[in-house]
């Protein structure tokens, strides 16, 4: 669960960047190493580590270490946060509009021909 909106911000800076955004596309299928994550990505292996840094600073991903190879997995419930996040701005401005559409329907028709 979100505890602050500075964790809020973090996911959204981590979510903003494609690379990072397709990493975590590739671990919605299951945990993934470095180097799998690094395989569609046209950048160096240090690029690739300051991503998943900063995946793993916002909470989105975790990490282990076994041996040589570092593997990384979704958080769970993490991208649940920003979905309810962006749930509660969806019913927000559904409100808004379904406020400003009634408004509308009571105007009468100012047109002129």
């Amino acid at each position: 669960m979100i505890e602050s909106q500075t964790d809020l911000d973090r996911m959204f800076h981590a979510l903003s960047d494609r690379s990072r955004r397709g990493m975590i596309d590739r671990l919605g299928r299951g945990p993934a190493s470095v180097t799998e994550l690094a395989a569609p990505l046209a950048v160096a292996l240090p690029t690739v580590l300051k991503h998943l840094q900063v995946l793993e600073e916002s909470g989105l991903v975790l990490s282990a270490k076994a041996g040589r190879v570092r593997t990384y997995r979704l958080q769970k419930d993490a991208l649940a946060a920003v979905e309810r996040w962006v749930e509660q701005r969806k019913i927000q401005w559904t409100a808004t509009f379904d406020r400003l559409d009634q408004f509308l329907a009571d105007e009468p028709e100012t047109f002129s021909e």
